[in-house]
């Protein structure tokens, strides 16, 4: 009976939410996500995969693409959150760098899914999630396009999609040979950092690149590597979205980056606190959604998504 009270609760809650007009998804499973891309909408999820990163992009026509798949334990996770999203396909798939906390539930997704064009640093990692990885994409057929500084991604009618970085090679720090991608979508646009660290972010101040950008994944989890002064000025963005676990060893985000963000008037975005965080665009606008949970399946309480106040810019 308290069982039922407290479902009928939770129903009545969604109900104020959707009358209040701000979108709100309820899963009475404890994890599945209600689909949120329209056609004709570009549709940012920024993952909550715990200590890494995950981001996945549906583009106004469909496609999809998935930059990094989180830890190895996010790759059932990962896999499940994309087909309740809606994807079938992931045209473009791209890890920033090899780095386990990025490219761990890669292999997974690679097996899971048909793959269009697959996007890696030229770089190499004596790991075995990396070695996973590799394996994967030889088993799909799959070739590996060099991610660097300057290659399109695509380019269609007001939709823009890009590489800034990396810049160069050599590199003594495996972050900075992070691939960073810039998507524009009419006068809305989404900068995604990967771990990129300072002298990244100086080589791509240096390469002249449009760098403005509303939506800023803050670099290396927020950690005081990243986001240096003349970088966040050059992005000027509206909204930081940080990916880091709750307590996680490393104490990210750094209080340095917070301050700087702050300190420039950009609301910030955490999946440590904020759970999944999800941006959608139609060209002109952008509407933020909060879920305030883990994308992993959590059997002990419902999936609620609650809409950040419907932000419209």
């Amino acid at each position: 009976m308290k069982t039922k009270r407290w479902m009928a609760a939770i129903l009545l809650l969604a109900v104020v939410l959707l009358a209040a007009g701000c979108g709100g998804v309820l899963d009475l499973d404890g994890g599945a996500v209600a689909p949120l891309h329209r056609p004709g909408q570009l549709t940012v999820h920024f993952l909550d995969v715990g200590q890494g990163d995950s981001i996945l992009i549906q583009f106004p026509d469909d496609r999809a693409m998935l930059i990094d798949a989180g830890p190895d334990e996010s790759g059932a996770p990962v896999v499940s959150y994309l087909k309740q999203q809606g994807v079938k396909r992931i045209d473009y798939l791209a890890a920033t760098h090899p780095h386990a906390d990025h490219i761990g539930g890669m292999a997974a997704v690679i097996r899971e899914f048909d793959i269009g064009r697959v996007y890696m640093p030229k770089i190499t990692h004596n790991t075995k999630l990396f070695e996973d990885l590799l394996l994967s994409v030889k088993k799909k057929g799959l070739k590996i396009t060099p991610a660097r500084a300057g290659l399109n991604i695509m380019e269609q009618d007001g939709l823009y999609a890009s590489f800034l970085a990396p810049c160069g090679s050599g590199y003594e720090r495996l972050n900075n040979y992070s691939a960073v991608v810039k998507i524009q979508y009419g006068s809305t646009s989404f900068i995604l950092t990967g771990d990129a660290e300072e002298q990244s972010e100086k080589e791509m101040l240096a390469g002249g690149a449009n760098l403005r950008a509303d939506v800023l994944k803050v670099g290396h989890h927020g950690s005081s590597s990243s986001t240096t002064a003349a970088f966040l000025k050059s992005v000027s963005p509206g909204y930081a979205v940080i990916s880091a676990g709750a307590g996680n060893q490393y104490g990210h985000p750094h209080q340095e980056t917070l301050n700087k963000l702050t300190g420039a008037g950009v609301k910030i975005y955490r999946t440590d606190s904020d759970g999944t965080v999800i941006f959608l665009s139609d060209g002109q606008a952008l509407t933020v959604k909060t879920s305030g949970g883990a994308v992993q399946s959590r059997a002990e309480a419902p999936f609620i998504f609650f809409s950040s106040s419907c932000v419209q810019q």
